[in-house]
């Protein structure tokens, strides 16, 4: 039953709750998985054997990012070539849950990793999923490591290879965008999509609440976090971000579901926009500031509404109006069961 979840964020792992939700009865899913990238101990989703995992080097102590130790690409042993396998059954051990609630029509945007995105892909087509589009967020800088490897063969001695490999580094490039994989619940075959947003209200975006300076937006996302925005995670999406998914694919009083709700964020925007949410979260330190900087928000704080400056191709105008206009309603108009 929905009612025993609606508008709160319960403690506890998802699995165990989203079989007891009303079936097609969710309008929205928007959620933040976990990415399998072993960020950090919620993040380990496969089954691992090596002790140094998340452990720090000397270099790594003190820094803001990369502070733990991850795994290579190439693994360290040849049951890690399997992280990917597992991090899809993963997937759909959850998605599998989530599919009968969702209704026909309705969107899913599932955030996750550049090398797992595939992997929630794959697991989510099989259940029956369909995917309609990749969005990409575009993060104002990235934390961004690559080594020289002329100073690794120096410290082995190697001067010969330091000179001809000089310039040269080990790393990727700055990983400056998140994937946002956008699926959507099939529809009855032979019907059109008209006649699904006549039955459940699913299958339009609404694009004027979300243009860009009066122009459509496109699939590559930009937003920043406000001034004095509340940070509780290291993986936290920007509440501009979600504000946005949420304004593009529902309306008033619909329900939005997020099952790795992490800092909250999804609740804080689905109430400022005058929404209802069900949140899970298992983690627990997590779960109690998601709850405090949700109470926060309906005691009546106000983040800034103005973003940090960014180019004029952003939803700053835009994004600025209506969430003055949210906050106002919500201080007038009671919210409806």
């Amino acid at each position: 039953m929905n009612d025993n979840y609606i508008d709160k964020i319960t403690h506890g792992d998802c699995h165990k709750f989203l079989g007891e939700l009303d079936n097609e009865s969710i309008d929205l899913f928007l959620s933040d998985i976990p990415y399998g990238i072993c960020l950090d101990e919620w993040d380990v989703l496969h089954s691992n054997t090596n002790s140094a995992l998340l452990g720090q080097s000397p270099a790594q102590i003190g820094k803001s990012g990369f502070k733990r130790r991850g795994k290579p690409i190439n693994g360290w042993s040849q049951a890690d070539r399997n992280i990917g396998n597992e991090y899809r059954e993963w997937c759909k051990t959850w998605g599998a849950l989530v599919y009968p609630k969702m209704k026909k029509g309705a969107s899913l945007f599932v955030f996750s990793g550049r090398r797992t995105m595939h992997q929630a892909i794959n697991a989510f087509e099989s259940l029956g999923f369909l995917l309609k589009d990749m969005l990409a967020w575009k993060k104002q800088s990235a934390h961004h490591r690559a080594q020289r490897i002329s100073i690794v063969f120096e410290r082995r001695g190697l001067n010969t290879e330091a000179q001809k490999w000089e310039g040269w580094r080990l790393g990727n490039l700055a990983p400056i965008f998140e994937p946002i994989a956008w699926f959507v619940k099939p529809y009855k075959i032979g019907g059109t999509i008209t006649d699904n947003i006549l039955e459940n209200e699913q299958g339009a975006i609404n694009l004027d609440e979300c243009s860009i300076n009066g122009s459509s937006p496109t699939n590559l996302l930009e937003f920043d976090f406000r001034a004095n925005e509340k940070r509780i995670h290291e993986a936290q999406k920007p509440l501009s971000l979600i504000e946005f998914l949420i304004k593009l694919t529902t309306k008033e009083n619909q329900i939005v579901l997020d099952p790795f709700i992490g800092s909250g964020t999804t609740a804080v925007a689905a109430k400022r926009l005058y929404r209802h949410f069900i949140g899970f979260e298992i983690d627990e330190l997590f779960y109690k500031a998601a709850t405090a900087r949700l109470n926060e928000e309906m005691k009546g704080l106000q983040y800034q509404t103005e973003s940090k400056p960014l180019r004029l191709t952003l939803f700053e105008k835009q994004e600025t109006y209506h969430a003055i206009k949210s906050l106002k309603r919500m201080r007038i108009k009671p919210r409806t069961a």
